[in-house]
């Protein structure tokens, strides 16, 4: 194991790591806030200081851990939730929709200024590798937020989103998995199956998505 490569990996990837998880948490209680729902907004969640947003065992601890244990094969990791109390939205069912959005939206947002900044610094004539790379493990990240947390089974924003587009009966079936959701999803990811069926198709999507928008930027450094 080269613990010189890993250290220097888990720099490149720091900063965007920060900012996707602090971008997508604080876009969710802006939402909220934005359709009626002031929790997050009274308790300070609304905000771009990251250590609002830290969770110490699964921000920090264990995708370090894991990023070790397995030489970078395989990193998970996660925030502390912004609080939204939904039956506060002005009009819950629907306005859940566009509070769930409001993550991966930021994520997707986030990856297209990484790619913006990528080829700016390629047009700048600037060849640092640890600058490159960083932009090039910002867009990795965002977009891999912005997959992940489509996955349609609640808690995932994916699955807030399904329960607000189902009719009432079928929407309450669905919500009643929330409890156990998070052991789902992390039965389904080691399984191989998350990523086969829907990370992998998701991002390859997004990328193509975002590489056309992207094309006119990619014509200054030709």
């Amino acid at each position: 194991m080269n613990f010189d490569a890993i250290l220097q990996n888990l720099l490149i990837f720091a900063l965007p790591v920060l900012f996707a998880i602090t971008v997508h948490e604080a876009a969710h209680g802006y939402v909220a806030r934005h359709y009626g729902d002031q929790t997050s907004w009274l308790l300070g969640r609304v905000t771009l200081n990251p250590v609002k947003h830290i969770d110490p065992l699964g921000t920090i601890l264990m995708p370090i851990l894991l990023y070790l244990a397995t030489s970078g094969a395989f990193v998970f990791g996660y925030a502390k939730p912004v609080p939204v109390q939904f039956g506060r939205l002005r009009n819950p069912k629907r306005d859940m929709v566009w509070v769930a959005l409001a993550g991966p939206g930021a994520n997707l947002v986030q990856a297209l200024l990484w790619g913006i900044a990528f080829y700016l610094l390629v047009a700048l004539g600037v060849s640092e590798p640890f600058f490159v790379k960083m932009c090039q493990a910002g867009m990795l990240v965002n977009v891999v937020m912005f997959a992940f947390n489509l996955f349609p089974l609640p808690p995932l924003d994916g699955g807030r989103v399904l329960v607000g587009l189902l009719p009432w009966k079928q929407a309450v079936l669905v919500s009643r998995v929330e409890p156990w959701g998070f052991f789902i999803v992390m039965g389904l990811v080691l399984a191989g199956v998350v990523g086969a069926l829907w990370l992998r198709p998701i991002m390859g999507l997004t990328f193509e998505f975002l590489d056309l928008l992207l094309t006119p930027f990619s014509l200054l450094i030709r």
